[in-house]
């Protein structure tokens, strides 16, 4: 058998949802190999949704938009010093858990002893490899990450999905929001996963007129505000609803959500958060499989209304008609369900 090794690497650099639902593996890993320094290569901008994991030795910022630039403009160097920096970092052992072409590459330049990927990889990820783990596509992402992690020699019977927030954040949120609320994420980089807004809107006073909470807060990243005028209206009408849409940094974001009562969100990193913060929680879906992509195993808190013949095809957003089928009401009474449960 090769000895353990001391220094690993797990490559996922994004989306921040997918981040959040990895970190199964890095904690199984560390279970496993309690000794060896294990770090993780994440997307500059996304580090602080594993930053306090106590798993993660180290994060190593890809920067993604700045080696883009240089390549469209005909410079590789920065590209050759970070895969050289790969390299000399020594690694044991590699997980590519995102198997897209880019990944292989970074994977194939560390040289490592071992370097784990999925046979299933898209782009020709699978040629950075040496050992190359059958991860059907109809599985959970949770499920076929964790094949990588077992072939590691990782024990993954029992996933876990724990998060952990920046502790001053969460000192904030706590002299901020004392009261009792819920977060209502109603924003999704695709319109065909988002659930109308001015039914998000109506969703909020409908929960405080209810007396379920205290305060409602409604979170989104930068760039997104545009998605839900709605939300932001009511929010500039009504005294116990807040408005974080667009103000909200990954750590406040996590910080808010490992606090809350209720999360109500679209198919989003705030949904993955609020799993990975063990919260009550309700997801609303369109056109997307949820057996792959679903809260992971929390199928009861899935809302959804899927007919024969619908396509699942998040990236279209003439889909959005299946989004459109879910009512306030419905979703007003999934919540009381969620807090009586």
């Amino acid at each position: 058998m090769p000895p353990d090794p001391t220094k690993i690497l797990l490559i996922r650099p994004s989306a921040l949802g997918d981040i959040c639902r990895t970190v199964p593996v890095v904690a199984a890993l560390r279970a496993r190999y309690p000794e060896a320094r294990i770090e993780w290569m994440i997307q500059h901008g996304f580090e602080d949704a594993v930053r306090h994991h106590p798993a993660v030795g180290a994060i190593v910022p890809f920067p993604r938009k700045d080696l883009g630039r240089q390549l469209v403009r005909g410079r590789i160097g920065e590209t050759r010093a970070f895969l050289r920096s790969l390299k000399d970092a020594g690694y044991d052992m590699v997980l590519d858990a995102q198997g897209l072409a880019r990944s292989g590459l970074f994977m194939w330049a560390t040289r490592a002893a071992r370097r784990i990927g999925y046979r299933q990889a898209q782009e020709f990820a699978w040629l950075g490899a040496n050992e190359r783990v059958d991860a059907p596509m109809n599985l959970h992402t949770v499920d076929r990450m964790l094949r990588l992690a077992e072939r590691a020699g990782a024990d993954v019977t029992k996933p876990d999905m724990r998060l952990y927030a920046d502790p001053d954040a969460v000192s904030q949120v706590v002299i901020e929001h004392p009261e009792r609320y819920a977060v209502l994420a109603p924003t999704s980089r695709w319109a065909s996963k988002r659930w109308p807004d001015d039914r998000f809107a109506a969703l909020a006073k409908r929960l405080l007129e209810d007396h379920l909470f205290e305060r409602v807060i409604f979170v989104g990243a930068p760039g997104e505000r545009a998605q839900c005028p709605a939300c932001v209206a009511v929010a500039s009408e009504h005294p116990r609803i807040t408005d974080r849409i667009g103000s909200t940094s990954i750590a406040m974001l996590m910080a808010l959500i490992s606090r809350s009562a209720l999360v109500v969100a679209n198919d989003s990193a705030a949904l993955h958060m609020a799993v990975g913060f063990g919260r009550p929680t309700v997801a609303l879906f369109g056109p997307t499989d949820t057996a792959r992509v679903g809260p992971y195993r929390r199928d009861g808190d899935v809302i959804q209304h899927r007919r024969a013949g619908d396509p699942i095809n998040h990236k279209d957003d003439a889909n959005a008609a299946m989004m459109e089928r879910i009512s306030v009401d419905e979703v007003a009474e999934a919540c009381r369900a969620r807090l009586s449960a």
